[in-house]
């Protein structure tokens, strides 16, 4: 995937960064774009990393047309054969690993490790969308209004062209997490990468291509958000985004005025609890996995941390320990366990939380630098004590390697602490007793929780919806909920017994006098009230 030179350990692998040309030629074919070229760069370097053409309107409306023309004949495929295809592609996805994790640590700059979380996802999400989208896309019967005379049948038609907006954090993951069941259900996909990280999802088109998908089903489009991801609405049926929550408001904003349902995953400010019977080692190891994964560039990152009393000294103890051996680096391999930031503006924002905090009494117990002779955008893994409620990293969505630690007394006052947010995407507890886990999950205003674990539980479960509350957004990934969104029901009634005048259109014939009392009685019947037996009207005054 990269030059041999990268992978000698006797040269500066940062110092040759650059793809072949070959190669990006090859995933440029895969793109419909014939305009002005545009640079993107390496977040490990800073330096230009490929420079690739974006697309114009024109490019968005043809691809659009060659979408909407490749899924009326996806749409007749049988679930057998998607189910195939979806297998698979898994088996590829594993096949061709190596260059992948290349490609996403190029562009996203994040550690392997964490890479090949996204390759994991991928090859779950395939195979739960193989063995069960048939099942969850079935035509099902449902009770009909005369019993077995009405028979009722619901069908799901696939919605048509489905618009993926994907972001740069997880660029294989959340670009094939939506485009895997937006193909499950029948749908064609326009796919728009960020600006970041558009190789990724070229690579991902052709993988799909490879697996036999058809050629002109997914059409990846190139360009920044007001030249083509806005104008994707005009061409979708349904609209796939993840972003930041500010972006989402405009994007739902445009898309209900194109009466375009949309599925939005945003921001949030997810928090863990530990709580007083937790073994505070076994806690402080997954909240280090739950605040650090991806460089904290995660949506489902935890930036909130309430320790119980109880427990608080041993977990604060252990915690700083291990966040303190995190090992910071970049490189093709699995030598570092977190990577770099994106990008100047994430670093800047990482920055200007940590020093307003700072700034308004908050306790430095951990980091707080940056680490240029690793990287220009690293930032050491960072944890704050103290942190007041005038703070940004307060209530705003840092989305990078800080997190703020605070103790609380009960379980009470944790649950009110992590519900005292305009977000509401995901949430972990720790305890001891499986009960207690649940009974304070059960509490939390969240699209997600996960007991005893950060995230990798409740994400990995594909069967199970994700999706956010509030600001954190609306509708579901995963699961039943995932699929079925990007359908549209279809019901059929068919009347039996109409001859013998049994249906209820002859039931009802006639003038009302006649047959009111008769449908009356009917639903006296069927709601068990008697005559006369109604509610009572208040009493005057």
């Amino acid at each position: 995937m990269v030059p041999e030179a990268l992978r000698d350990p006797e040269t500066d692998p940062l110092a040759t960064l650059v793809l072949e040309p070959e190669l990006v030629a090859d995933l440029v074919r895969r793109a419909r774009a014939t305009g002005p070229h545009a640079t993107h760069h390496a977040p490990w370097t800073g330096a230009p990393l490929a420079t690739l053409p974006q697309s114009t309107p024109e490019d968005l409306a043809a691809a659009a047309r060659t979408a909407r023309a490749a899924q009326r004949r996806w749409a007749v495929t049988g679930h057998r054969e998607r189910a195939a295809l979806l297998r698979r592609t898994a088996q590829l996805v594993l096949a061709r690993q190596s260059d992948v994790l290349d490609l996403i640590q190029l562009e996203n700059g994040k550690a392997r490790a964490a890479a090949l979380e996204e390759v994991a996802d991928v090859v779950l999400g395939a195979r739960f969308l193989a063995g069960h989208a048939g099942r969850v896309l079935a035509e099902q019967r449902r009770p009909g209004l005369l019993g077995p005379l009405t028979s009722v049948r619901v069908a799901r038609d696939p919605a048509g062209v489905v618009a993926v907006v994907a972001p740069w954090n997880y660029p294989l993951s959340l670009t094939l997490g939506d485009v895997l069941p937006a193909l499950a259900a029948g749908n064609a996909v326009l796919l728009r990468p960020d600006p970041q990280t558009p190789l990724t999802a070229l690579w991902a088109a052709e993988l799909l291509a490879d697996a036999g998908f058809p050629d002109d089903l997914v059409q990846v489009v190139l360009g920044d958000g007001p030249t083509v991801g806005d104008r994707l609405i005009d061409h979708a049926d349904h609209l796939l985004f993840t972003g930041s929550t500010a972006t989402g408001r405009l994007v739902a904003a445009r898309a209900g005025g194109e009466l375009v349902p949309s599925t939005l995953e945003l921001g949030g400010k997810n928090a863990l609890y530990v709580a007083g019977d937790a073994d505070p080692d076994l806690a402080a190891e997954g909240a280090v996995r739950a605040c650090f994964g991806g460089t904290g560039q995660l949506c489902m990152s935890v930036e909130r941390l309430y320790v119980h009393r109880d427990v608080a000294a041993a977990f604060s103890t252990a915690f700083r320990r291990r966040v303190r051996a995190l090992r910071l680096g970049t490189g093709l391999d699995y030598g570092y366990d977190l990577g770099s930031l994106t990008g100047p503006e994430q670093l800047a924002r990482v920055v200007e939380h940590v020093e307003d905090a700072l700034s308004g009494g908050a306790r430095l117990l951990t980091g707080g630098a940056q680490r240029p002779e690793i990287g220009p955008y690293v930032y050491e893994p960072t944890v704050l004590t103290d942190v007041g409620p005038h703070a940004r990293m307060f209530a705003e969505e840092t989305f990078g390697p800080v997190v703020a630690l605070g103790e609380v007394r009960s379980d009470d006052e944790a649950v009110a602490a992590m519900n005292d947010t305009r977000y509401g995407l995901h949430a972990a507890v720790w305890s001891g007793s499986v009960r207690r886990g649940r009974a304070v999950a059960d509490r939390l205003r969240v699209g997600s929780v996960d007991a005893n674990e950060g995230y990798q539980a409740s994400w990995g479960s594909w069967a199970a919806p994700q999706g956010g509350r509030a600001d954190s957004g609306w509708g579901a990934r995963h699961g039943a909920e995932g699929l079925l969104a990007l359908t549209r029901s279809r019901t059929v009634a068919v009347q039996r017994g109409v001859h013998a005048g049994l249906g209820p259109g002859r039931l009802l014939s006639g003038p009302p006098e006649h047959w009111a009392p008769l449908l009356l009685s009917g639903l006296r019947l069927l709601s068990g009230v008697r005559p006369g037996r109604g509610p009572r009207p208040p009493a005057a005054g």
